[in-house]
């Protein structure tokens, strides 16, 4: 039997220095909400190993927490479009109440086609598509901060 070789993040990371490819990064504060653990822990590793300061919430109650507590800014929040009690829209709705300058990345398995087409999201906003790379989420977490 053979199997595919598996990368890891690290080695993703460590490969794309070696070969002189600039991989965006930052030192910002993120706020990342998703329901599913994997995901979250896995968003968590991929930000902070681009030097990111970050913060996790496991549900939308959980973020509006985190932000009341949290004392210094929170330059971008990064949401599931669809989690149980809020969707990632209503919640960055209300994140923005305390944190003005707050940016958002919506993330989902969904393409943005039809998240846009059900109502979930405006079209035209920010989006990255799940499962993403760690190129893919640097490229737009830069992207989207520098708006």
């Amino acid at each position: 039997m053979y199997f595919p070789a598996y990368e890891t993040e690290k080695s993703s990371v460590q490969s794309a220095k070696e070969s002189g490819e600039q991989i965006p990064a930052g030192t910002e504060t993120i706020l990342v909400v998703e329901d599913e653990k994997t995901i979250l822990q896995m968003a968590r590793q991929m930000l902070e190993r681009l030097g990111y300061t970050v913060e996790t919430a496991g549900s939308p109650a959980e973020a509006l927490q985190i932000s009341k507590e949290y004392d210094a800014t929170i330059h971008l929040l990064i949401a599931d479009v669809i989690m149980p009690d809020m969707n990632g829209r209503d919640l960055s709705v209300r994140l923005s109440k305390n944190h003005p300058a707050l940016k958002t990345l919506y993330m989902s398995g969904y393409t943005a086609d039809v998240i846009a087409h059900h109502g979930m999201i405006d079209e035209g906003v920010q989006f990255i598509q799940k499962p993403f790379s760690l190129r893919d989420l640097a490229d737009k977490v830069r992207e989207v901060i520098e708006q």
